[in-house]
């Protein structure tokens, strides 16, 4: 690494400013730049995609963003949390729509009173690329497509899409933040021994939108993740800045198919979200449901991460995930603090740093792939049982006598910085505490009749000798 590039640390130990090509300029790869940009590295960010910030349509998902606790953290790793929680807008809790259009409100966290925002997914980008673009050592590429790489020499081949020249890179670190499809990591799946798996679920999505009212108000309360939980499939709705809702109807893909014309689609919105024919509107509804075509989701992991101290994939080209927990942009984001953390740890010793995260880093990521799973089955049919609302309940009544000890799920996923396999451990705890108790109750309860019925039977019995004896006394 050349001279030009040593430095001192804090520590009085060498450290040295890397050249680092980041691939992917969307949420995680630019905020990873600003990381990095503002360690002092000298960064490359490479987007196949042109500026969003003055693109007119954005491709791709546009799935509204539930910024968390880990989100927060790592955006305030570089000055921009205060920006963003101002544009965001504050979710306390659940919003359940019953087939009656009857509304029941379930907190994230009754006893603080925590909540995560609803942020737009083209306005956080925007910001992101706007405080990167400030840094003289954070260089944008747009319209760059990557095609052919070297992991191993650091070596990139990039082609414009739309005018088709070539460009040329070398890095000392490459950084794959280029989605689920990543091309970085496709050159990494070559290398033998590589785990990879890649599960489409059998659900897809469409998103739908409501309006402002009449007065430009919100149609609904806009506090909340509003649920309209059906079994099977469900419909949510997220608020926006300009008081439109963003409903993602998220159900199989064989009941889109059944739903051909425009009949059948308000016969199914008749027979399953009655209240929300109004708020979207019905000519609306028809014409946002056949515009397009619903959208796959899938699940992404594998492992390692790196190659070598050369490269690395991190944010969903590492651990994709279904959008059920809100959790993709938090842990990609986490995953920049995670790093962010290990450079501090081990200066520029990138061998050590990528693979000390490679190794720690997938456990995580692939908990949080099964939650996210498990949680599109308890928004879509669990938080309507009562056996759930109990729980809840319990949950909140131990965390409010034992908030160091008792930290219900929800809670240490979005508002704590646990690791996401110790909060599937925690909660696997908390299961087996429950189950014991209820065990012993059980058995305590079970003990407690028998006794009760055991006296109440020898009771019997004497009353019944005393009261015979008396009768031949008086015969007598």
């Amino acid at each position: 690494m050349a001279d030009k590039y040593k430095q001192t640390n804090t520590n009085g130990l060498p450290a040295w400013n890397l050249n680092v090509a980041v691939v992917g300029g969307g949420l995680v790869g630019s905020l990873f730049a600003l990381h990095l940009g503002k360690k002092g590295h000298e960064v490359d960010l490479y987007e196949y995609r042109e500026d969003i910030r003055t693109a007119e349509l954005v491709i791709g998902r546009s799935i509204n963003l539930a910024l968390s606790a880990r989100g927060r953290k790592a955006l305030a790793e570089v000055g921009l949390e205060d920006a963003l929680l101002q544009h965001g807008i504050p979710m306390k809790g659940r919003m359940l729509h019953d087939l009656k259009g009857n509304r029941k409100f379930v907190p994230y966290d009754a006893n603080t009173n925590q909540c995560i925002y609803s942020v737009g997914r083209k306005h956080l980008n925007e910001v992101l690329l706007d405080a990167a673009e400030k840094y003289p050592n954070i260089h944008l590429h747009f319209n760059k497509k990557l095609v052919r790489a070297d992991l191993d020499e650091g070596n990139l081949n990039f082609i414009n899409p739309l005018t088709e020249e070539t460009h040329e890179a070398k890095a000392d670190l490459v950084v794959g933040c280029d989605g689920a499809f990543s091309a970085v990591r496709k050159e990494i799946i070559k290398r033998s021994g590589y785990d990879f798996s890649q599960t489409y679920i059998e659900h897809g999505y469409l998103e739908l939108c409501i309006p402002p009212t009449k007065e430009g108000e919100f149609a609904m309360p806009h506090n909340y993740l509003h649920i309209w939980p059906r079994g099977k499939f469900m419909m949510i709705a997220l608020p926006n800045q300009d008081r439109t809702w963003t409903v993602t109807l998220f159900m199989p893909f064989a009941n889109f198919r059944s739903i051909k014309c425009d009949q059948d689609l308000m016969r199914f919105f008749r027979e399953n979200f009655p209240d929300a024919i109004d708020l979207i509107g019905q000519s609306r509804l028809i014409k946002d449901f056949f515009k397009t075509t619903p959208q796959s989701l899938v699940m992404i992991k594998c492992k390692p991460y790196n190659v070598g101290g050369k490269a690395l994939i991190i944010g969903d080209a590492a651990h994709a995930m279904v959008p059920f927990y809100g959790q993709g942009m938090n842990a990609g984001f986490e995953d920049c603090s995670v790093l962010t953390e290990l450079f501090n740890r081990y200066d520029s010793d990138v061998n050590r740093i990528l693979v000390e995260f490679s190794e720690t880093r997938w456990e995580d990521a692939h908990a949080i792939c099964d939650l996210a799973m498990y949680n599109y089955v308890e928004m879509r049919d669990l938080v309507t049982k009562r056996s759930y609302l109990f729980r809840k309940k319990l949950d909140e009544l131990l965390f409010w006598l034992m908030p160091n000890t008792w930290v219900p799920l929800y809670n240490s996923v979005s508002f704590s910085h646990m690791r996401y396999s110790s909060c599937i451990a925690n909660r696997k705890w908390q299961d087996k505490i429950l189950t014991r108790v209820l065990y012993c109750s059980s058995f305590i309860a079970t003990v407690f009749v028998g006794v009760c019925s055991y006296k109440y039977g020898i009771s019997q019995q004497f009353e019944s000798f005393t009261g015979l004896f008396s009768k031949l006394l008086n015969l007598k």
